[in-house]
Parts: C-alpha cells; structure tokens; sequence
C-alpha cells in the first residue's frame, strides 16, 4: 500500500512522494517536533505553505500535502468531495506513523480541515482556520461562474499556454529588479497551474463538489458547536476578495472559545502575502494553548445537546457586530469581542 520516493530537490522542501490506494501523492515536510498539517486551497500546491514553513520549522514537523488533483499528486477521475479529502488526510498521517496533528487549512483547505476535525477529532490537536471555505455562501463571482455547466470548455481559451509562458516571462523580468507582489504572485501560480487540461479537469471536479453558480454549496456553520472541545485559530485578511472578512466573525461566534486574528492589509494569502505576522500569531496560538484531549464520550454529550442552535455560545458577537466592531487588530483576540 505504502510508496515512498523523492523526487529532485527545487528548493528547501523537496517534494516526496507517497502512494495512497494506489494514487501517488506529494508532500512536503521539514522540521522536528509538534506537527502541523498545512492543507492549501484550491487550484493551489504544497508551494503556497513554503515560506511559513522556513520559520516554522525550528519548532515543529511541519506537513504540506499537494490535495489529489493539485500539485504534484495524481489527478485521476473519481472523488474530489471535502469528505474523501479529508479521508485521504488521515491515510496519510497514518502512513507516516503521525496519530495526531494540528490541522491549518487554508481557503478550500480550511474546508478539509474542518471536515478532517468533524470526522476524525481524535486525530485533530487544534484547528487553524485561514481565509478557510464553508462558512457561508459568499464566494469571489470568478469561482462562481467556473461552477456555470459546461465552464470546462471554455477554459482551454481562458488559460491558453502562451499566457503562461509570457506571464512567467514578465515575473521573472520584475523578479530580477526587485519587483514583487506575494499576493499577484501566488494568483498567478493558481492560473497557470490550470494550462494543463489535467489540472482544468480536477479543478472543475473539485469546484463543483463545493461552489455552485449563486456561491458556495458547502456549509459547516451547523456544526462547528462541535469543536468546542478543540482550540481554534481563525485568521483572516481583511482585503480578501475571494471569501469576505465577514466570514471569519461568522465563524468566531459560531465556535466557542475560538481565537480570531485579522490581518491588516492582507487579502487571501496570509502564509505567503506576510509569512512573518502570520507564524507569530500562529505561534502565539500553538504556545498559548493545549493539545485537545477529545474523547467520544465528550462528542457524544456535544451530539446531544442537539442543533447548532442549542449549542452553547461563549463569544458574544452577533452578525450585527460585524460593522460596528470593524477589523481586529494584529494582536488583539476574543477580548475585544467580550467588551
């Protein structure tokens, strides 16, 4: 069952490869110590989570899977639900001898890794939610329109090769003096990843099992009571034009106890866009707080106070807070909620 290869070094976190079911995967990894599980979005690699992890490494294990369908892992027919990916996520650890981790999921990946701590909270240390998929309909009208029936056609001539090669072209060009934009960039590494007709098809299958043409079709509001047992990071920026801030305010009242951190001036990229701010608050969270010691007894009695409704809210912020509140700033947390 179990496959390990590594393939030619390109940076610091040379992917290797492993064989789940038959699928090969790829994955970075580095570090010694706690691991951290870092679950990137859609349209995206393993690639986006480099530069955190050359900080986070001196302190932990740090895991970056490409998800199946992105990266460097196989893109076959089949499952691209939240649920298989987070199955595939357990394999995974499994196969590395990991029985526990914290969970960072960022964008598509927060929606992994919700679903991950849903279905397998014994194996979820903590939960770090980061511009993260499923808390609402709200969705950039890019991704909605690429739900439109038949939208895989069109594509060929929206992410024509030419484009790609003339866009790297001119970043390389800006790259050489200096020029840079974190942001542009890992945009930019999106498009082109969906040149490759393999790539396009995945993405689709992906999209599709979570965004529909009037926004995202996936949910995890109704549930997210359940994590109250488990320390919870929420990070956002607050210039994020794929998911609103909005979103993230959402999520804080709906998981007791959870820690929200806005980013000033960062859109849907934390980990790349200011990889400096980004490891400190997640630092602070990890050194700040302790491992869950979920048991099914425990998710027994949180199943049986019944509907998300009934769930305990310990946060006290109301959508209508939202405006009034405005951002929170770096450093601050939940406090300033409870004013």
């Amino acid at each position: 069952m179990e496959a390990i290869e590594r393939s030619e070094p390109a940076d610091e976190f040379p992917v290797e490869h492993l064989s789940i079911h038959g699928q090969r995967f790829g994955y970075r990894r580095g570090g010694e110590g706690p691991v951290l599980l870092l679950l990137h979005g859609i349209a995206g690699s393993s690639r986006t989570w480099v530069p955190a992890m050359h900080l986070l490494q001196h302190d932990f294990t740090v895991l970056a899977p490409d998800f199946l369908g992105h990266g460097e892992s196989d893109k076959p027919l089949g499952d691209y639900s939240l649920g298989n990916h987070a199955s595939s996520m357990r394999d995974f650890l499994q196969l590395l001898g990991i029985e526990r981790a914290t969970v960072v999921g960022q964008s598509f990946g927060g929606g992994v890794a919700m679903q991950f701590a849903y279905q397998f909270p014994e194996m979820c240390e903590r939960l770090v939610l980061v511009d993260a998929g499923g808390l609402g309909r709200e969705v950039n009208w890019v991704l909605r329109l690429a739900a439109l029936p038949a939208a895989e056609y069109v594509m060929p001539v929206l992410f024509p090769t030419f484009v790609r090669d003339w866009g790297d072209s001119v970043a390389r060009f800006l790259g050489d003096r200096g020029i840079r934009n974190a942001r542009a960039a890992e945009t930019w590494r999106s498009y082109t990843s969906l040149t490759e007709a393999e790539n396009r098809q995945a993405f689709v299958r992906t999209l599709r099992a979570v965004i529909e043409p009037g926004g995202q079709s996936v949910s995890a509001i109704d549930r997210l009571y359940l994590a109250a047992h488990t320390p919870t990071l929420i990070v956002w920026g607050d210039h994020d034009t794929m998911i609103p801030v909005a979103h993230a305010y959402k999520a804080h009242e709906a998981i007791p106890n959870s820690r929200l951190e806005i980013m000033e001036g960062v859109g849907h990229f934390p980990q790349v866009e200011d990889p400096i701010r980004f490891v400190e608050v997640l630092t602070d969270f990890l050194r700040t707080t302790e491992p869950t010691t979920f048991t099914p007894e425990e998710l027994r009695d949180l199943l049986r106070q019944g509907t998300h409704e009934d769930a305990p809210n310990t946060n006290g912020v109301s959508e209508r807070d939202v405006t009034r509140l405005g951002p929170i700033r770096p450093g601050e947390t939940a406090a300033r909620c409870e004013d």
